[in-house]
């Protein structure tokens, strides 16, 4: 029974250090000049090589304007990398919990469901803002073949699923036959 309860105990001590281990890292955020992030991660990166500065990784999360992640040694070692970088306004004097960006990191897979006959918006690249007709999708490859709906001449264009949006669906001939009943 005492065997029992310190296992118990060592399993709930060793899952509390690998949450102290990831909150004992320092995380500073650096206020940037919004839709400059990359161009402030491009000088980071070089300010930090060239200076051989203990930053460990420099992190822009997808969807957040106006601010990058640094993981550092100490503060005065993030603020020392972003010091006289354009478009960079200055590092948070509060460090940021790894739990707090945690959501922003972790990469989950979206399943989309697009089919055939779909009317989709194209929402990025260079028909972005146009509406087109889904002709073929390639779920192995994640491609999609659409034809656009206002082109004069019914163009094939391959495009990555994660660049059209679904507007509405086109229902079954199944479907439509048992609403006209």
């Amino acid at each position: 029974m005492e065997e029992e309860n310190k296992k118990e105990t060592e399993k709930e001590e060793s899952g509390e250090k690998k949450d102290n281990k990831l909150e004992d890292i320092n995380i500073f955020a650096l206020r940037t000049t919004a839709n400059r992030e990359d161009q402030v991660m491009s000088f980071l990166v070089s300010n930090v090589k060239k200076k051989k500065i203990p930053v460990y990784s420099i992190i822009r999360p997808h969807g957040m304007r106006g601010y990058i992640f640094l993981e550092a040694e100490t503060q005065s070692d993030a603020e020392q990398a972003a010091f006289g970088v354009p478009y960079a306004k200055g590092i948070l004097r509060k460090k940021v919990k790894y739990s707090e960006i945690e959501h922003m990191l972790e990469q989950t897979k979206v399943k989309r469901n697009i089919q055939k006959n779909d009317i989709v918006e194209i929402i990025s690249g260079a028909f972005k803002r146009e509406n087109a007709k889904i002709m073929r999708v390639d779920k192995d490859k994640g491609d999609v073949v659409v034809e656009l709906l206002e082109a004069a001449v019914p163009i094939p264009i391959t495009l990555k699923m994660d660049s059209v949006k679904v507007i509405r669906r086109e229902k079954e001939e199944g479907e439509e036959e048992k609403e006209q009943v």
